[in-house]
């Protein structure tokens, strides 16, 4: 036979799973944030070394 009592916390599970859920979404948005923002500032490094070496090239061609 089937237990009816089991079934009054069917509502309240899943709204812990839909929590759980958000919860893991906004986690693993997080990291990939993060993971972004440290790639971009990796980015922009390189990016600087580049123009200031080819900066430097060019001085030193004007001499």
């Amino acid at each position: 036979m089937i237990n009816w009592r089991v079934l009054d916390n069917v509502p309240l599970l899943l709204y812990i799973l839909a929590a759980k859920t958000l919860l893991l979404c906004l986690a693993f948005a997080a990291a990939k944030m993060y993971q972004q923002r440290k790639v971009q500032a990796e980015l922009n490094q390189q990016v600087e070394a580049k123009r200031k070496l080819a900066q430097e090239l060019l001085d030193k061609k004007d001499d």
